[in-house]
């Protein structure tokens, strides 16, 4: 005659017979997580930089067509002490302003959280307009490079 399994006996028997990873197991893949993360991760952080100075020099453009209306409707591009203000509220001083220049009701800034940095009339040009790029400092090469309205798009 056969002996009945009780359930709860049952599922201690399949539990005991269950086996987990070793610790070498473990140790094993994540230390080929952290070889292919050593690998990928560089090349990605890369292109997440060239994608911020990509979209500085993107925004550098919409704020310059922003700054052409504004000169379309005034006469002049907006002054230093009016800065990019002027593109969505009214500076009070000048007839015609026909804006706001620019869709949303802020001045955007630059992809490393700084604001654009605006003069006119510039040294380049009728203005400058240009963001510091990474450091936030003058200067700088590759992410750290300023970001300019003349010349190349960098400085």
């Amino acid at each position: 005659m056969k002996r009945a399994i009780k359930p709860e006996c049952w599922s201690r028997r399949l539990w005991r017979n269950e086996r987990g990873f070793t610790l070498v197991e473990l140790l094993v893949v994540i230390i080929i997580l952290g070889l292919l993360a050593a690998l990928v991760g560089p090349r990605f952080f890369g292109k997440l930089e060239r994608a911020k100075i990509t979209s500085a020099q993107a925004q550098i453009e919409l704020l310059g067509a922003a700054l052409d209306q504004f000169r379309l409707d005034i006469g002049r591009y907006p002054l230093t002490a009016e800065g990019l203000e002027a593109l969505v509220k009214n500076p009070g001083v000048t007839t015609g302003w026909d804006g706001p220049y620019l869709k949303k009701s802020e001045i955007p800034r630059d992809p490393w959280g700084q604001p654009y940095q605006y003069k006119a009339p510039g040294d380049h040009g009728d203005y400058d307009l240009w963001s510091y790029g990474a450091d936030g400092g003058q200067g700088g090469e590759g992410e750290n490079a300023d970001v300019v309205s003349w010349g190349s798009g960098k400085s």
